[in-house]
């Protein structure tokens, strides 16, 4: 499999890591508030999120050893809906009603509840996949759990998207984010690799597999991905990440808002964002 590639500034990304440790240094799992402010506005984030590229859902289905698979921390259905359309029977775990309602009005069967938590009732599945979720996950409990709910030979499968806007455009949303926020712990990361944020996650998650003892052939695919935003997507897009919250907390969203889009007008109204989609997929033994 392909490994990760080398990696970027982080000036080119608009979106700080998915989900940073928070104020206090803690992992993401530590701070569910933020992840829990997702379902605030499901719709716009159903329509802002980008899809999985088709070579990774591709992927997951043919190195899955049947159809039954179960998406946590599914959101409004984004990557379920796609496991759908390839030919599996998902079901999805999530801990905000708000998102789990979504889903199901798109026709993605969930129960809600956190996954260390979910109460699997003797059901196995094929495949277990989160897509941008797995950080906020207790790694210790959510590998044993992963180990519980999957079948022998069963796919283990967990994948992020790494925003990668042009150089000079990155650069731009990077300057108005200090300018913005310049108290902000994220800007002690701004010259760092977007790609380190997630190399983190994939270790953490690679760790907690091997030491469950349940797992074996553990795997860092990635896939690139590329689509063309509008200014006005961009800035939905900008509303359902991780940064939203704090900055509506501190007052400064709308500024940000405002100062994204003049950068993105600056720059013809539109961009094409060229990505990488990273995972970690394992078998479980």
């Amino acid at each position: 499999m392909p490994t990760l590639p080398s990696e970027p500034s982080q000036e080119r990304s608009q979106e700080p890591p998915a989900a940073p440790a928070g104020p206090d240094g803690r992992d993401p799992h530590r701070h569910r508030e933020m992840a829990e402010s997702f379902g605030a506005d499901p719709g716009r984030y159903d329509r802002a999120r980008p899809r999985y590229p088709d070579a990774l859902i591709e992927a997951v289905v043919a190195s899955s050893s049947g159809p039954a698979l179960l998406d946590v921390g599914c959101g409004t259905g984004i990557a379920a809906r796609q496991f759908q359309a390839a030919g599996c029977q998902v079901l999805g775990v999530e801990v905000d009603e708000r998102m789990a309602a979504f889903a199901r009005g798109t026709g993605v069967e969930v129960e809600v509840s956190s996954f260390e938590s979910w109460d699997p009732a003797g059901r196995t599945f094929d495949a277990l996949v989160a897509g941008m979720t797995w950080h906020w996950i207790d790694p210790g409990a959510g590998s044993a759990k992963a180990a519980e709910v999957l079948k022998p030979g069963g796919r283990f499968a967990v994948f992020w998207y790494v925003l990668q806007p042009p150089p000079e455009l990155g650069a731009a949303f990077a300057a108005v984010h200090r300018d913005v926020l310049p108290d902000s712990p994220v800007n002690s990361r701004v010259a760092a690799s977007p790609l380190g944020a997630y190399e983190h996650f994939l270790d953490r998650a690679a760790d907690s597999l091997t030491a469950t003892g349940g797992f074996t052939d553990l795997e860092r695919p990635t896939y690139p991905w590329s689509r063309v935003y509008t200014r006005d997507e961009w800035l939905d897009q900008l509303r359902t990440s991780g940064i939203a919250k704090p900055l509506a907390d501190a007052g400064k969203l709308d500024e940000m808002l405002e100062r994204t889009g003049a950068a993105i007008d600056a720059a013809g109204g539109s961009f094409t964002l060229d990505s990488t989609a990273v995972a970690l997929t394992a078998t479980r033994g």
